[in-house]
């Protein structure tokens, strides 16, 4: 059961954050190499799209031109109950949780098969499922399920700390293990709630603009989950400067891991695709514990939750896919997967007009707009 909490209303001493070492920009010689190779190969400059911006986003990401695509892509589900939930805001009961880390580990969810398709492997970490579950992935559980944050925090001090912790470790032991692309998901009943406390708190909006459907609520739930956020919202704004204090006040121990998942991903100098809007939420805190994290970061898709275009604009970022999606579990994520894969092989594989003794471009065409320049982003 949620443990007890003192309110966080109450004036607080920054709770510091882990210290993150210092994220790398990418290769920006690689993305002007990419830049230039793109306007050698035999099409038109600009005509492929956006595929043309993914090449490229992966080669300064590698620090290499031609890129490759990714060898070993790797999908982590944060697994974490929600005390929100008790609220009536879900369609679902918090005990599907745990059956859908059975599911996952079963390999009968969407996000395995999308992954299967994609070539991505799929890990669960239980980070607060209000369940025993196995030993495979409960390992760097922290509590069982989280206080109701409409009046209540989430998670005490230390176990805000110890989350955030857990997913460094988590993002450390993927790396070392040989993990080249990183997609974080997401699994918890209720966890579009504190997803869109902590969007609302970080971007000034107002709990209307902010709460969705979620699992496919009707409209008492709706009404139900905005007084929620709204409660939430007024002690999560008391706290909004301190990315520690916020995660223990408004989000719970999977979000929290995934921000220090994000957060260290960044760090290792592995690229990230993003998914839906908890997993958005959790990378804004992430770019306050890691400033600059989100240059490694691709945004999957845009999903149809209301917070998560507020995500995308706050961070700067321009969504791969836009196809209606919400279910998290990272599936948007996996599903733009193949985009970025044939961005790289465009990219990799087609041959220059010296190549392949086509005439090359008019002086015209060659001065079109670059890859880097359409998209009005940077390497």
């Amino acid at each position: 059961m949620p443990d007890s909490f003192q309110s966080s209303t109450r004036a607080h001493a920054p709770e510091h954050p882990p210290e993150f070492a210092a994220v790398q920009a990418p290769d920006e010689q690689a993305g002007r190499e990419a830049v230039a190779r793109q306007e050698q190969l035999t099409k038109p400059a600009g005509s492929l799209g956006r595929l043309e911006e993914l090449g490229v986003w992966a080669a300064a990401r590698q620090g290499a031109c031609p890129p490759h695509p990714f060898a070993r892509p790797r999908v982590v589900i944060f697994a974490g109950d929600h005390g929100i939930a008790s609220s009536g805001v879900s369609a679902y009961p918090s005990e599907v949780t745990e059956q859908m880390v059975t599911n996952f580990l079963t390999g009968g969810a969407a996000i395995n098969a999308l992954a299967s398709g994609s070539g991505a492997s799929v890990r669960v970490v239980d980070m607060a499922v209000d369940a025993d579950t196995s030993e495979i992935v409960s390992a760097h559980k922290v509590r069982r399920g989280s206080g109701s944050i409409d009046r209540t925090d989430a998670l005490t001090s230390e176990q805000a700390h110890a989350a955030v912790a857990a997913g460094r470790a988590v993002a450390d032991e993927e790396v070392d293990s040989g993990a080249d692309l990183l997609v974080a998901g997401d699994m918890g009943i209720a966890n579009t709630t504190p997803a869109a406390v902590l969007i609302a708190a970080l971007t000034g909006s107002e709990p209307v603009s902010v709460v969705g459907r979620g699992t496919g609520i009707d409209d008492d739930a709706w009404m139900r989950k905005t007084t929620a956020i709204r409660d939430a919202l007024r002690r999560a704004r008391t706290v909004v400067d301190d990315p520690i204090a916020l995660l223990r006040t408004s989000a719970g121990a999977d979000i929290a891991a995934m921000a220090g998942f994000l957060a260290q991903a960044a760090v290792r100098r592995t690229p990230v695709i993003l998914d839906g809007v908890v997993v958005g939420s959790a990378a804004m805190v992430a770019e306050e514990l890691a400033p600059g994290a989100r240059q490694w970061w691709l945004a999957g898709h845009r999903s149809v939750e209301p917070g998560a275009s507020l995500v995308l604009d706050h961070l700067d970022l321009e969504p791969v896919l836009d196809l209606g999606m919400r279910l998290g579990e990272g599936s948007g994520a996996v599903t733009a997967l193949p985009l970025l894969t044939a961005g790289i092989r465009v990219l990799a594989e087609m041959a220059t007009f010296g190549e392949a003794g086509i005439g090359g471009p008019t002086a015209a065409e060659a001065s079109g707009p670059s890859a880097e320049g359409r998209s009005g982003k940077s390497f």
